[in-house]
């Protein structure tokens, strides 16, 4: 048990030094959500109306609404940026080292997991103080209420993140990857609009935004921050975090995962 709390303290803060050295990837993880709420929602405020659905009770503007569904951006490309490093350092030699180590390799992974996390919860307060800044207000006990609803999905997206790392063969094949998942990931749910605006454009697309993983992570950031509980979402956010853990920790198995297969 000493030993596996030394190795979480050593990943957890090896992970902070990386990031806070690389202030640049600070920086574009508020600009990327900063320019959505101010530029992309203004254009849409007036195109867009909202009806009265939980956890709101009142009418919202279109900033109001995709604040949740930023915070999602947020643990989003920090779990893919955490399996693009992932990639760097087993192309660097770094992670086979690691993976050496005589501690389990699930809890390895599960240590740099929680790393990331904490990450992404530290960005998505920063974004959230930007936010306020710029008159989006919150609920005060919203501010508290959304750290467990961070967590879950920050470990959910993370472990997607994780699950990739061990796909992806070449640090130059991550730009596929980003491609092909984040963007269809955040467009295909309620991040930017709500399911009924979906369900008026096409029931099939509204049935997909349904069955994305980031959709169900959105709303229970979505009802958290109001100081409510999202059974539901939080069901579905923690079977898709585990579905993604158990793949991750299959892709690094050198028995069966990558590992094997690179010799």
């Amino acid at each position: 048990m000493n030993a596996a709390l030394i190795a979480l303290r050593a990943i957890v803060l090896r992970e902070a030094l990386r990031f806070v050295r690389q202030r640049g990837r600070f920086v574009a993880a508020l600009v990327r959500p900063l320019i959505w709420l101010l530029v992309f929602a203004a254009g849409f405020r007036a195109a867009l109306g909202l009806s009265i659905t939980p956890p709101y009770q009142t009418y919202i503007t279109y900033e109001v609404y995709i604040v949740p569904g930023l915070c999602g951006m947020i643990a989003l490309f920090n779990g893919m940026q955490s399996s693009l490093s992932l990639v760097y350092d087993r192309e660097m030699g770094s992670m086979r080292l690691l993976l050496t180590s005589p501690l389990p390799r699930w809890w390895l992974l599960f240590c740099r997991l929680l790393a990331s996390t904490a990450i992404s919860i530290l960005q998505t307060y920063c974004f959230l103080a930007v936010a306020a800044a710029f008159g989006i207000q919150l609920p005060v006990w919203g501010y508290v209420a959304v750290l467990p609803a961070l967590v879950v999905a920050g470990i959910m997206l993370g472990a997607l993140g994780l699950a990739l790392s061990s796909l992806i063969r070449q640090l130059e094949n991550f730009a596929g990857v980003m491609n092909f998942v984040i963007f269809p990931m955040f467009f295909l749910s309620t991040a930017l609009y709500p399911l009924w605006k979906m369900a008026e454009s096409s029931t099939l697309l509204r049935d997909i935004c349904a069955l994305n993983p980031f959709t169900h992570a959105v709303e229970l950031i979505r009802f958290a921050l109001y100081g409510q509980f999202n059974g539901p979402a939080l069901g579905w956010t923690v079977l898709a975090g585990t579905v993604f853990l158990g793949l991750a920790f299959w892709g690094y198995d050198p028995a069966r995962g990558l590992l094997r297969r690179k010799g």
